[in-house]
């Protein structure tokens, strides 16, 4: 069993106990930069950053969330119909620049590369957290997510992408994670960022360089 990273939120949540599948660990809650408000993702321009729940992706609609790196760059399609609150949070956090500079701060072989948090100790987030929604879709190699605690409603701007099929029965043990998009290109540099790990929190991390929305 892999052990949760050791988080700095716990007066707020308390530690996260491991069932005996593979858990993400992630605090959603605290941290981070204080951003302005917006109450929709379509205008949430650079440097407005949402402050409370942002308004939930229109059904049908997709996007496409561009993440560079220095290991290269991937593109994640972002689809309405899987998780539409998680969805416009994920765009809506993305289309103001929140994760610009941000790091992937846990990587597990075979399982994740996660990041979002703007601490970069995987106790942060943007000082919200939103509303939990079913997941309907299976977990699998590029499968692109949101992360979240054992307590409920409890997703802030946390989110990790599935780097082997093998990860989709323990993620599946706890089926809470709301599932976005998935990896539309560039899954070579998904994994070169998960290579480039030297533990399971890195030493130096991969850096967020850019991240930008389109629609297509």
């Amino acid at each position: 069993m892999i052990p949760a990273p050791t988080r700095r939120s716990i007066a707020r949540h308390g530690p996260l106990a491991l069932s005996a599948a593979l858990l993400l660990a992630a605090c959603s809650a605290g941290g981070g930069a204080t951003p302005l408000p917006s109450s929709n993702p379509s205008e949430a321009a650079a440097g407005e950053c949402p402050t409370s729940q942002p308004a939930a992706l229109p059904a049908g609609e997709t996007r496409t969330v561009t993440i560079e790196t220095d290991k290269g760059s991937f593109a994640i399609k972002v689809e309405a119909d899987l998780s539409p609150i998680a969805a416009g949070n994920f765009v809506a956090l993305a289309e103001c620049g929140y994760y610009d500079g941000v790091v992937f701060h846990r990587v597990v072989p075979l399982f994740v590369i996660q990041g979002g948090d703007p601490t970069g100790t995987g106790s942060g987030g943007p000082g919200y957290e939103i509303q939990d929604e079913p997941v309907t879709a299976q977990y699998g190699r590029g499968t692109v997510a949101m992360a979240r605690t054992a307590q409920p409603n409890s997703v802030g701007s946390q989110f990790f992408v599935v780097l082997d099929d093998s990860a989709r029965a323990p993620l599946e043990s706890a089926n809470t994670y709301q599932i976005i998009g998935t990896v539309a290109s560039g899954m070579d540099a998904v994994d070169a960022i998960a290579a480039a790990a030297d533990a399971e929190l890195p030493s130096n991390p991969v850096v967020m360089t850019n991240v930008s929305v389109s629609n297509p």
